[in-house]
């Protein structure tokens, strides 16, 4: 008799347990690539660790104190390291709703991860979202960073001040001596214009202007 109702709970719990069950979630480890030569061996103790703490977790929910370990059902477990969990309710004969479930495991997954050495990417509950990490402070001070992000611009807005200024000298310097050839030019143009050249004058032989000559003189020749 006593062995036929351990049976009846087999399968009972067989039927509540299966791949893509209602509220079953699927868990998967990645211990070698976690812990490289280090790797513990997953059996049995660490499938009775895993369901005490998802008991662990399950107890911190409202209306859910008293889960015991026996509640959380492990099936499909793999050599690679996967499996299906749901959480029973034995008063009632039937699962847990994911919703609560997913709540406990969110709430205390930091928890779950330290216990196995492994974190969100290496201990995947496929259903249920990661765990936000907590922020990490910087190796650098954040004043040190603004500070050198302001000094390089200051650095920068000086540099193009001072290029801009020699620049704008350079041009002012050419401009001002265009000005003064130019100005060069149009003085020696109006001293050929306004003077006449004394090479074009005979300062020996002298020359008569007509205009002034009387009757007289026209007429008698030298």
């Amino acid at each position: 008799m006593l062995w036929l109702f351990f049976f009846l709970v087999t399968v009972i719990h067989a039927e509540l347990c299966q791949p893509d069950a209602e509220n079953a979630f699927k868990v998967r480890l990645s211990i070698r690539t976690a812990l490289g030569d280090k790797a513990y061996v997953w059996d049995t103790n660490e499938e009775y660790l895993f369901r005490a703490m998802v008991a662990f977790s399950m107890r911190k929910v409202p209306n859910r104190e008293t889960t015991e370990i026996s509640h959380v059902l492990l099936c499909n477990v793999t050599q690679r390291v996967s499996f299906w969990f749901v959480v029973t309710d034995p008063s009632k004969n039937h699962t847990l709703p994911a919703d609560e479930v997913q709540s406990a495991i969110r709430m205390n997954r930091n928890r779950i991860n330290n216990v196995f050495f492994l974190n969100d990417q290496t201990l995947e509950f496929l259903k249920i979202p990661s765990t936000l990490a907590p922020p990490t402070d910087p190796s650098i001070p954040i004043w040190i960073i603004i500070f050198g992000v302001i000094f390089c611009i200051v650095i920068v807005a000086t540099t193009l001040l001072i290029l801009s200024g020699i620049r704008q000298r350079r041009r002012k310097n050419k401009g001002s001596s265009e000005v003064d050839d130019i100005e060069e030019k149009l003085e020696s143009m109006g001293t050929l214009a306004n003077s006449v050249p004394c090479d074009s004058l005979d300062m020996k032989g002298g020359h008569i202007n007509d205009i002034f000559m009387t009757e007289d003189e026209r007429l008698t020749p030298l």
